[in-house]
């Protein structure tokens, strides 16, 4: 017997239905990602941006403080006594510029810092040498790699293994379903091992993006993807196919936007720049900058919060195992009930069929509607 017209209608209807609601995903990403890079990268503007001014007298006091009002809260300006304060200053990231005022102002920078925050600094101060007439000479004493002169390359590493990280959590979660938590966890333990050495490849002899300490930085890489696809694992157990847009608005929406890769937080907006100091892409690129370029100063603040988000991964993962646990109970519940009911259905069944032919007892069929509806919930239970 074919189908009748309103039969496909109702297909269609169902189908459509299917689309539409599988449809909310991409476009949640999209307003996501809309309101994450466009909140903290369309208008930068710098606020207690740390600047020092090099001498004691009364003339660098008065120059700071003029720098100071007429910043209107941009700036933090501080005087130190001399030059190679100044320079250790910048070399532990306690400063992002230091002027040098005289007959031949110099303005000294760390381009490994940020460059975008040591683009800043410099027009600054190129008005303020242009208001004494004179030229600015800049120097920066904490340069990046010839590989990577804007210093932004870390942060597109960042963005690589990022990538490899938490699209092989819709791999793993998805296609092996099937598999044991604990496989699942094995098998993203070894995915981030491997992006992790696609990273260092990058970022070493493909690249070039880092001259020395190549090593360090394939263990902060490790550690972070690690973090990402282990709770992305975890999620999953949850969030089923919503998971996707749960770890694109941790790991890229909220993630890249406070890195520091682009702008530091002192030229972003409030929220983004709290996110900084505790979320792990932050942690992996001020890893690799601290760990390269400034002599590993305050290193181990970025690899705790590498670590802290690798042991949320695991937590994660055993809370994921202790649910899954859970449900493979209720769902051998469901099976064994389900059994019984086809047990006490074939038993009803066997007795009046002797006796009253093909007619079925109402006993027998309440057991039947019992077995089918064990069924369906037992299918709820296990996700079908």
């Amino acid at each position: 017997m074919s189908a009748g017209p309103g039969s496909a209608s109702g297909s269609t209807a169902g189908a459509l239905r299917h689309v539409l609601s599988h449809l909310a995903t991409p476009l949640l990403m999209c307003i996501g990602m809309g309101l994450a890079y466009l909140g903290a990268f369309h208008a930068p503007e710098p606020h207690d941006l740390r600047v020092d001014v090099v001498g004691s007298g009364a003339s660098a006091q008065v120059l700071a403080q003029t720098l100071q009002d007429k910043g209107d809260g941009a700036l933090s300006v501080r005087t130190v006594a001399d030059r190679d304060m100044a320079v250790n200053h910048l070399r532990t990231q306690q400063s992002f510029g230091a002027y040098v005022p005289g007959g031949s102002p110099e303005l000294m920078v760390a381009g490994a810092s940020s460059d975008t925050s040591a683009t800043v600094v410099q027009k600054i101060f190129t008005e303020v040498a242009a208001g004494q007439g004179a030229p600015l000479q800049v120097t920066d004493v904490a340069p990046t790699a010839d590989g990577d002169p804007t210093g932004q390359g870390i942060f597109f590493l960042l963005v690589a293994v990022s990538i490899g990280s938490y699209a092989s959590v819709a791999v793993i979660g998805g296609a092996g379903a099937a598999l044991a938590l604990r496989i699942r966890a094995v098998l993203a333990i070894g995915t981030s091992f491997v992006v992790s050495l696609i990273g260092a490849a990058f970022a070493g002899p493909v690249f070039g993006l880092v001259d020395q300490g190549l090593g360090g930085l394939w263990a902060m890489a490790w550690l972070y993807s690690a973090g990402i696809l282990l709770i992305g694992v975890g999620l999953h157990t949850f969030l089923k196919r919503w998971t996707t847009f749960g770890v694109m608005l941790l790991f890229v929406m909220l993630n890249f936007t406070s890195s520091g890769g682009i702008f530091r937080p002192e030229l972003q907006p409030g929220f983004f720049g709290s996110l900084h100091s505790f979320w792990n892409g932050a942690g992996f690129v001020e890893g690799v900058r601290s760990h390269v370029y400034f002599g590993g100063h305050a290193l181990g603040g970025h690899l705790l919060v590498l670590v802290l988000w690798f042991a949320a991964g695991l937590v994660l993962v055993g809370v994921a195992g202790a649910a899954e646990a859970r449900r493979r109970r209720e769902a051998a519940e469901k099976v064994r009930e389900v059994e019984k009911a086809r047990e006490a259905a074939e038993q009803g069944h066997g007795a009046v069929g002797s006796a009253r032919g093909a007619v079925e007892p109402v006993p027998g069929a309440a057991a039947v509607r019992a077995s089918a509806g064990a069924e369906e919930e037992m299918e709820e239970a296990v996700g079908v």
